[in-house]
């Protein structure tokens, strides 16, 4: 199955907002198919397999291969696309330009030996740096900077065509706003269907964007990584071990995983993010209109995915909700920072907004 026609997966995919409750128990059945497609491509071989319950849309397990520690993501749902083959590859691009990602031992999208989608990587020994930022432990100067020059770094991976990855090497659309513009309509429509935004707030939205259509036309796509946030980011407080789920990586513009960083941080974490990544790059023209544009889209997908598979009603112990805070806290934060990607966008203001 093609990505072709989807903006962003958790929300657009056939089997919309699949994977994304909390903690998930893996059928039995299916660890014992995943341990005999590892056997088969590693004969031999002494398995163990522990679930790892992670947060996200995958399955997951921890695996020992003869000792060595691993990790196991299985895509289970209904589309049966190759997605996790081409986000392999693409990572292995990545890693190549010395940014630190898992090694992918194994992975097999066919799902002719086993009826889903596995991938077997290197296990990286550190938790996501969102623990230690719910704790208050991080560094987040140093972290901040970290991640702005690991953004200047892959986007050095230039592939042709923009939106999702088709092959490693290339994108689906021609066009950088053929695929920007992609499901607007629909995810403006449902948010305002679902009560969460009004008539007047959509047609503003849509006003703002349409007066800056032609930020939107770009020569190049870089890679953007498109699920940039510290739960997708393995290390210490102070040091990154690992960037991880690449999964929604697509074609763009070089501010959208910049814009991403500002879905969850403020002015300060920001402008150490954009220093580190000046220092391998300069900013592009009118980079602050097209960060509160990526703002702008990538608030109003989080919008649909919070809203439709109710985030708003989770508890503080949930990934994306803070220690003391409750799911209508997430709600008018993310109400708050869409107004705010608006201003800014209709503004040109500088990051001391955030």
């Amino acid at each position: 199955m093609s990505r072709r026609n989807i903006y962003y997966w958790k929300c657009d995919r056939p089997a919309a907002f699949h994977g994304t409750q909390e903690l998930r128990e893996p059928d039995p059945r299916m660890e014992d198919q995943l341990r005999a497609a590892v056997q088969e491509r590693f004969p031999g071989t002494q398995i163990e397999l522990t679930p790892a319950n992670s947060q996200g849309n995958h399955l997951t397990w921890n695996v020992s291969l003869d000792g060595t520690p691993l990790f196991a993501r299985v895509e289970h749902g209904p589309e049966s696309d190759a997605q996790q083959e081409i986000e392999s590859a693409v990572m292995a691009r990545v890693r190549a330009l010395g940014v630190p990602v898992p090694v992918v031992a194994a992975v097999d999208a066919s799902r002719t030996r086993v009826p889903f989608a596995w991938q077997l990587m290197e296990r990286i020994p550190f938790p996501d740096l969102n623990q230690w930022y719910k704790e208050g432990s991080l560094d987040q100067p140093a972290i901040a900077f970290a991640i702005g020059e690991a953004v200047a770094t892959w986007q050095g991976i230039r592939p042709s065509g923009f939106g999702p990855f088709e092959s490693a090497e290339a994108c689906g659309h021609p066009r950088y706003e053929d695929y920007f513009l992609l499901r607007l309509e629909d995810h403006l429509g449902f948010l305002v269907e679902r009560e969460f935004l009004n008539t007047e707030q959509r047609k503003e939205i849509e006003r703002a964007i349409e007066s800056h259509r032609d930020l939107l036309s770009l020569d190049h796509a870089c890679l953007v990584h498109k699920d940039l946030a510290l739960w997708n980011i393995l290390g210490s407080p102070d040091r990154i071990a690992a960037f991880i789920d690449f999964d929604d990586v697509i074609g763009g513009d070089p501010l959208d995983d910049l814009s991403m960083l500002a879905c969850f941080h403020d002015a300060a974490f920001l402008q150490q993010a954009f220093a580190g990544y000046q220092s391998i790059l300069p900013l592009p023209d009118e980079h602050r209109r097209r960060f509160w544009l990526h703002l702008l889209r990538n608030m109003i997908v989080k919008a649909v995915i919070r809203v439709g598979a109710g985030y708003f009603d989770r508890t503080g112990a949930f990934f994306l909700i803070g220690a003391g805070s409750s799911g209508q806290d997430l709600r008018r934060m993310t109400t708050e920072r869409i107004a705010l990607a608006l201003r800014g966008l209709q503004t040109n203001a500088d990051l001391s907004i955030l």
